[in-house]
């Protein structure tokens, strides 16, 4: 399934060209536009999903095991010191492409990047009545 009007589609149907770096008959891996580092690339399935929520578990599945392929080939041919693996869900989440998609980020020592966030300070109770809320108890 297609979204004729989705970027992501066309670039991993090939309709659009790209620096691919990975493909098969269910994704395109291909290399970042606008890098947070150098190698950074994108998962994308050739179907479309909006995000996280609508991605089948069997595909969320292939993705990480290719995500993890993929980060083992980056990381020994570029020779970077750590990696990130980023996915986000929804505009406040920081997605600008509606088409489920994972950042492959490879890092290095002094890149410049942060991939960070203000730690909160709940207290055990507020952490007992959010644990509720998610099980159901």
């Amino acid at each position: 399934m297609k979204d004729k009007d989705c970027i992501f589609c066309k670039i991993a149907g090939g309709e659009i060209p790209s620096k691919t770096i990975y493909e098969d008959e269910e994704f395109r891996v291909i290399l970042d536009l606008g890098p947070a580092a150098k190698g950074h690339a994108l998962i994308l399935p050739k179907d479309h999903f909006a995000n996280l929520y609508e991605l089948p578990d069997e595909t969320a599945s292939r993705v990480m095991l290719l995500a993890k392929r993929m980060a083992a080939q980056i990381t020994d041919k570029l020779q970077c010191d750590g990696f990130n693996l980023v996915q986000n869900n929804g505009e406040v989440a920081g997605q600008t492409v509606f088409h489920f998609h994972m950042h492959l980020i490879p890092r290095y020592k002094d890149d410049g990047q942060k991939i960070a966030w203000q730690p909160g300070k709940p207290s055990q109770e507020e952490l007992e009545e959010i644990r509720n809320q998610i099980v159901g108890n």
